[in-house]
């Protein structure tokens, strides 16, 4: 039997995405590890980790992988999330009536912001 364990995303700035991604899921950095690699866990232990690996590559777009992030306040997330660093994408094959909203972390990684309502 399988199960997700971690969620890898490739970064250039090692801090400054582990402080994003920290502060955006509420997330705790797993101490030890190394220069170019930082485990980030859930602080109530459910759900996977994500973990960020300090190596250059080129964002593609589309990207062939994102994040859905599931919340029932999706205008507040949205905003808090903006206000950490991350940038809304504006996409024109959106649907108008779509419960999805598409963010960008610092480094334009791109991730939904999904309500759940």
């Amino acid at each position: 039997m399988l199960r997700v364990g971690s969620i890898v995303i490739r970064v250039d700035d090692l801090e400054r995405q582990a402080e994003f991604w920290a502060a955006a899921l509420d997330y705790e950095r797993r101490q030890g590890g190394s220069d170019d690699f930082v485990l980030l866990r859930p602080r109530d232990g459910q759900g996977p980790n994500v973990s960020l690996d300090q190596v250059h590559s080129t964002v593609q777009l589309p990207p062939r992988i994102h994040l859905d992030l599931y919340t029932e306040d999706q205008a507040g997330e949205v905003a808090r999330l903006v206000g950490l660093g991350a940038t809304e994408v504006h996409w024109d094959k959106r649907p108008p009536d779509a419960d999805y909203v598409i963010l960008a972390d610092p480094e334009g990684n791109r991730f939904c912001v999904v309500d759940i309502r």
